[in-house]
Formats: C-alpha cells, sequence, structure tokens
C-alpha cells in the first residue's frame, strides 16, 4: 500500500511538471506570435489571420486522427513523446526561414505535431485521476501556471533579444517536456476500438453534438484571444512586457479556479458552471469592444480566471460522463477539435479581416456575439439534460 502510495505521488508530480512545462513552452511562443509576424515578417493583417488559422484548420483533422490513433494503438505516452520532439524540432524549422509560404508550410507541419499534445495528455490524466480518485483540475492548474510565468518572462525576453527568441524558448521547453512526458503512466483503455462505430455512435449522440457546437463558439474566442491579446495591447499603447503582464494576470487567475473546480461543480452543478463561466467570457470580450484604457483591460483579465478555469474542467468532465469508455480518447479529441480547431480556424480568420479593415475592438465585439450564441446553446443543453448536474 505504502508503495502504491509513492507511485501515485511520483506519477502527480511528473503530471505537474509536464502540465507546467507543456504550457510554458505554448506561451512563450504564440501570445507573441501575431506581433512577430506584423512586426517582424512583415504580413499584413489578413496574411497574419491566414497564418493563424492554419494551426486550427489543421487542428480540426490532426486532432481526432491522433486520438483514433491513441484509442487503437492503447500506447498514448508513445505518442505523446513523439508530438513533443515533433514540436520541438519544427519550432527551430518554423524560425530558420522567411516569407509568406514558407511561414504558412512550417505553421502547417507544426500544428499537425503539435494537435497530439493537449487532448492525448488529457486522457492520460483523467484516465489516472480516475483510477486514484484524484483531482484532474489539482493537475491541470499548474498549466495555467506555466503560461502565465512564461508570458511574462518571455514578453521580458523578446525586449532584450529581438521577437526571434521565442522559437528557441519553445523549442527547448517543448523538448524538456517530451522527457517528462516518458516518464507519464502509460494509462489507456483496455479494450481496442472498431473506430467507425464509435465515431457513428458519438455523432449519432445529440447532446454531444450540440456540445461540439457550444464548444465551437465558446472555445473559439478563447483561443483566438490567446494570438490577439498581444495585439490588443499593442494598439492600447501597451509593451511587450505589458503584453507578458497581461497574461500573466489572465493565466495565472486560472490556477485557484481549477483548484476548486471539481468542488464547485459537485455543489452548484456542471451546467450551472458552463453556463457563467460561459457568460462572463462574453462580457469580457464585449469589454474590449470599447477599447478602455490599458488599466481596465490588465484588471478585467482576473475575469479568466473563473470562465477558463472554471470551463475547461468542467466542459472536460461532461465530454467523459457522454462519451462510451472505448472511444474516450476520440470523443475528447473531437471536443478539442471543435474548439481548438474548427472554433478557433473561424475565430483567427475573420479576427484577421476584422482587424485589417475595421480595429481590434470590432475583433472582440465579433468574440463576445460569438460567445453569446454559445451561452443560449447551453441553456438548450441544459433544458435537454432536465436536470442541474451535480
Amino acid at each position: 500500500m505504502n508503495s502504491a502510495l509513492q507511485d501515485v505521488k511520483r506519477h502527480n508530480l511528473f503530471f505537474i511538471m509536464f502540465y507546467f512545462l507543456t504550457f510554458y513552452g505554448i506561451g512563450s511562443l504564440f501570445p507573441l506570435l501575431t506581433v512577430y509576424l506584423k512586426d517582424v515578417a512583415g504580413l499584413s493583417g489578413t496574411e497574419v489571420g491566414i497564418i493563424m488559422s492554419i494551426s486550427p484548420v489543421v487542428t480540426l483533422f490532426a486532432q481526432p486522427v491522433w486520438g483514433m490513433v491513441s484509442d487503437y494503438t492503447q500506447k498514448p505516452r508513445v505518442i505523446l513523446t513523439v508530438s513533443l520532439v515533433l514540436s520541438s524540432i519544427l519550432g527551430l524549422v518554423y524560425s530558420s526561414g522567411t516569407g509568406y509560404w514558407y511561414i504558412f508550410i512550417a505553421a502547417a507541419a507544426l500544428a499537425i505535431s503539435q494537435s497530439a499534445i493537449v487532448p492525448v495528455s488529457d486522457s492520460i490524466a483523467l484516465n489516472f485521476v480516475q483510477k486514484v480518485k484524484g483531482d484532474y483540475g489539482g493537475l491541470r492548474l499548474w498549466g495555467a501556471v506555466g503560461f502565465a510565468v512564461s508570458v511574462l518572462i518571455g514578453g521580458r525576453i523578446a525586449e532584450m533579444f529581438g521577437l526571434n527568441v521565442i522559437f528557441y524558448l519553445f523549442s527547448g521547453i517543448m523538448l524538456a517536456t517530451a522527457i517528462v512526458a516518458w516518464s507519464l503512466p502509460n494509462e489507456s483503455q483496455s479494450m481496442k476500438v472498431d473506430l467507425s462505430n464509435g465515431l457513428s455512435l458519438l455523432f449519432g449522440m445529440k447532446r454531444y453534438v450540440i456540445f461540439l457546437l457550444i464548444t465551437f463558439c465558446i472555445f473559439g474566442p478563447i483561443y483566438a484571444n490567446n494570438f490577439y491579446f498581444g495585439l490588443l495591447i499593442t494598439e492600447l499603447g501597451g509593451t511587450l512586457t505589458g503584453v507578458g503582464f497581461a497574461f500573466l494576470l489572465a493565466a495565472g487567475s486560472e490556477a485557484p479556479f481549477m483548484k476548486i473546480a471539481s468542488r464547485w461543480i459537485a455543489r452548484i452543478g456542471m451546467m450551472k458552471i458552463l453556463i457563467m463561466a460561459a457568460a462572463i467570457a462574453g462580457l469580457r470580450w464585449f469589454i474590449y469592444f470599447f477599447e478602455p484604457p490599458l488599466a481596465i483591460v490588465y484588471l478585467s483579465t482576473i475575469a479568466q480566471g473563473f470562465s477558463v478555469g472554471m470551463f475547461i474542467p468542467a466542459a472536460l468532465q461532461y465530454v467523459r460522463d457522454l462519451a462510451p469508455a472505448d472511444v474516450r480518447v476520440t470523443a475528447v479529441s473531437l471536443y478539442s477539435a471543435f474548439g481548438n480547431g474548427l472554433g478557433t480556424l473561424f475565430c483567427t480568420f475573420l479576427s484577421g479581416m476584422i482587424f485589417e479593415y475595421f480595429s481590434i475592438g470590432f475583433v472582440y465585439l465579433f468574440y463576445g456575439a460569438l460567445t453569446m450564441v454559445g451561452v443560449l446553446l447551453l441553456v438548450v443543453l441544459q433544458g435537454m439534460e432536465g436536470k442541474f448536474y451535480g
């Protein structure tokens, strides 16, 4: 029993290190990538929108494939490690050339390798905490901490050494994360999967399909904001260090809410949490439409703590509760693909055009309107459930 407890503590530590490093790497690159593409690569607003939409469109197709391969091979740890090593290499490739088409191809290749990381690691973590009666939110919050720390440090380093340094930071951290990933438990389901029947079953579930649409409407703006928030700060007169500070407040505030997410879901109800979190996110986007003073922007980022910190654990739990056990990685991957893929594609591409022809404020008006559509769909789904969860 003592040995088993030590194994659980050791694996918990590896999960904490994994989530911290993964999102540290993501935070060192993507919040400043639009600024790099605009100021260093010299791309137009529409070109920036196209480049930033490559990742979500590739993710839309690649993420479910990664999930199905993981379900079929039952080797999620191997797949996760390989994807991290490839991401490290391709991060350097991204920084090694210039020109629109070079960047386009490099962005697509990086998106393919990176699209496996979040759904596969989340599936490993959820299977693990379910087996040991642990707390997913308590592990996942370290991703928010890593992201918050990285954007602050990354912004300062970029000001000192130039924006090209963000690629080297990303590549080094992804390689370190791959080493940690190999030490995670090789959690997987015990049975092989009939993929075609599994997909047919998922898409035949009305609640699951509606939730995919909700994910599109709510996660699309959330993830696209990671790309355009740096432009909002700089357009309002902020510095690269100011961008890092804003992301520190936003991402750092997620951690305490992720820590208590499971208790709040049990006490208040899953659907109530989802609706409240989405509504707060929409309100935040509407505030940015008015292009408020930087002090208001910095203060409002704390709302991300509740909106994202509570929505992510609740949404992931909802998907896993709905999905049959033998296609859970596939279900999680599809859910992630609709938000991190299709929704982000839709938002990032249109955001680039809106930014070029109107202003950054109208980008956030678009985010707010789309998020409120997601809130209405959540209310519809709540009615279908017939009761609150919890």
